[in-house]
């Protein structure tokens, strides 16, 4: 088993990546329902993160024509913001956000939607505030919560991001994304059993969806079960894609070392 102490460190590097992207991942998630539910290009009728690459740079040109036309429309913001960090704009995503935040300073949608943009952008420390400013205690949102867990975990702050996701799942328990979260936080450690552990919980949840099984399909992979690995992307992804998905993982663990220790501690236990 992977500990924190048994992880070299060129391979507790390369889970560390690994984890961090589907955090990232995981933030597309953290406002309320107003930012997250039903397809973000009305035209398509579908959800953002099911979009193809050419699909995303559509809708970003049919939301960018629709802001530049009414930027302080709340909801087109917040999806022209959605699909620029989608399309890896996180900068452009981040300036449409912080205008809205000046135009709606106490939206809570609006200050989580503004933390979601901050952390696409690597600026963890303001996104923390700003997703701190949107939960309030007499009403918390278990979304906020967990928006917050993956922050602080991108912070290396590991106890209080799960300390965030217990709270998360205090107010709605077995939430299949904040057990997703949760399980990811033990992969930033290198407890990858626990990690599974969490992830196989999560990916039972009904309203499970495809990234907290290809979290799952990563956590197998990293500790060296392949095959189990492409089975499970498998189910959401087309064979060639998993079989590619499954080859880099194997090709990123190799170059970092990382695939002899995971057989060293799996030799131990």
């Amino acid at each position: 088993m992977l500990t924190r102490r048994s992880t070299n460190a060129m391979g507790k590097r390369c889970l560390g990546a690994a984890a961090v992207l589907a955090l990232a991942l995981a933030l597309a998630g953290c406002g309320t329902s107003k930012m997250t539910t039903g397809s973000v290009d009305r035209s398509s009728g579908k959800p953002v993160e099911q979009m193809t690459a050419a699909e995303l740079h559509g809708a970003a040109s049919h939301l960018g024509n629709a802001y530049a036309r009414n930027p302080r429309d709340l909801q087109t913001a917040m999806r022209y913001s959605t699909v620029l960090q989608m399309n890896g704009q996180n900068d452009q995503s981040l300036a449409v956000m912080r205008k809205l935040a000046i135009t709606y300073p106490k939206d809570r949608s609006v200050l989580a939607a503004y933390g979601k943009a901050l952390a696409g952008a690597g600026q963890f420390d303001p996104a923390l505030d700003a997703i701190r400013r949107a939960q309030t205690p007499e009403y918390p949102d278990w979304k906020l919560f967990s928006a917050e867990g993956a922050i602080l975990d991108q912070l290396g702050k590991a106890q209080e991001a799960r300390d965030a996701y217990r709270k998360a799942l205090d107010i709605k328990p077995n939430d299949p994304s904040v057990l997703s979260n949760l399980g990811m936080s033990y992969v930033l450690e290198g407890d990858l059993k626990t990690a599974e552990t969490y992830l196989r919980s999560a990916a039972g949840q009904p309203g499970a969806d495809s990234r907290v099984r290809q979290n799952l399909a990563l956590v197998v992979g990293l500790q060296g079960r392949f095959e189990e690995a492409e089975k499970i992307a498998g189910q959401e992804l087309s064979p060639d894609q998993a079989q590619a998905n499954v080859a880099y993982l194997r090709g990123m663990l190799s170059q970092q070392n990382a695939w002899s220790q995971i057989k060293k501690d799996k030799a131990k236990n």
